[in-house]
């Protein structure tokens, strides 16, 4: 599982373009981007974290009037974002040890931060904290259980990992975050375990 969880990086950026491809565009989780962007309020700037080639999620955000800065360990998924969306931030980072040295009034990390490993999770709400100010939204996706699973992409093992619902809850408030919103494998966002929640 250890060499799993490190090697996702790469393996996007090896199949960059059937990812790419097998990423729907019906935007199946409009609704709780919508409910993301009216918890962000009046400043209109979002960091989108693991934000792949920028569609569906970080284009949403940025055809409502939001500024966004994508993150994203593949090279090759921040070039298409600086073709598709040219007026938006694109930065090839890893999240774990972000430190943009600014705040932003909402946070996304969706379809990404599940792939990352328990303690790497764990690490990452020092992330948040850091690019965030009171009153900012942070919306991420989970696993509905604690567990690792070991799938395939391309042939390839891809991993997903989740803590347990209980200690989401405890870092988020240990973090400053108060929960707005959580549904475990919402029926209407494509079977995803969704944390809405505002600092």
């Amino acid at each position: 599982m250890d060499d799993a969880g490190e090697a996702v990086a790469s393996l996007y950026e090896r199949h960059v373009h059937p990812f790419d491809r097998s990423r729907g565009r019906s935007l199946l989780e409009r609704g709780w981007l919508d409910h993301f962007l009216a918890a962000v309020g009046g400043e209109r700037s979002v960091l989108d974290l693991g934000c792949g080639a920028g569609e569906p999620l970080a284009c949403y955000p940025a055809a409502s009037g939001c500024a966004v800065t994508g993150v994203d360990s593949a090279p090759s998924l921040i070039g298409r974002c600086r073709t598709r969306f040219p007026a938006q931030q694109w930065l090839v980072a890893d999240m774990r040890c972000l430190a943009l040295g600014r705040t932003f009034g909402g946070i996304l990390a969706c379809d990404r931060f599940f792939h990352l490993q328990p303690d790497d999770k764990r690490a990452m709400f020092g992330v948040f904290t850091a690019h965030a100010r009171k009153g900012t939204a942070l919306m991420f996706t989970s696993g509905p259980a604690r567990g690792e699973v070991l799938g395939t992409f391309e042939g390839e093992p891809l991993y997903h990992a989740s803590l347990d619902g209980a200690e989401y809850e405890a870092r988020l408030a240990a973090a400053g975050f108060r929960v707005l919103d959580h549904v475990v494998d919402d029926p209407f966002c494509s079977g995803h375990t969704v944390w809405l929640a505002a600092r």
